[in-house]
């Protein structure tokens, strides 16, 4: 855990940015292995509950003027709720067909996310506050070696 703590310090920048997405991307992987290896299911729509988190976050944050965490903290409710109104209606398939609805529910969520005006289209939104902890924040225009520590830590 130390090590893990202080490898911001030690690495340049885009190590640092490259193993903080394999750590997130291994956060939905997780997801993904209790899915089919525990319960037996096949989802290929993991991608698209991420994306509605991370616009409920962004969203709440800048529009709202909430704080980061509370739209974090909404972002998870927002993904849960979407993901169980979903779920009671794709969880009925068997077969092939559940895969196949999986796919349609990411495919068209991808397309809501990037033809909608007020979520920024495909450019995204802008202007997203930094996470503040402890009095230090995220970084904004680039990570500080601080910040770094904070987000591995």
């Amino acid at each position: 855990m130390l090590v893990a703590a202080l490898l911001p310090l030690l690495l340049p920048t885009f190590q640092v940015t490259l193993l903080t997405n394999i750590l997130i991307f291994a956060i939905v992987v997780t997801g993904l292995v209790l899915l089919t290896g525990i319960v037996g299911l096949t989802s290929f729509g993991h991608a698209a509950f991420m994306g509605v988190g991370a616009y409920t976050t962004a969203i709440v944050s800048t529009r709202l003027g909430w704080s980061p965490w509370l739209g974090l903290l909404a972002g998870f409710v927002t993904t849960g709720s979407v993901a169980a109104f979903l779920g009671l209606i794709t969880l009925r398939m068997q077969g092939h067909y559940l895969p196949l609805a999986t796919i349609a529910w990411g495919i068209s969520l991808f397309y809501v996310f990037g033809n909608t005006p007020a979520l920024g289209g495909n450019t995204g939104l802008t202007d997203i506050p930094a996470l503040r902890l402890f009095g230090l924040s995220s970084p904004v225009h680039g990570p500080s070696p601080t910040s770094r520590c904070l987000a591995w830590g």
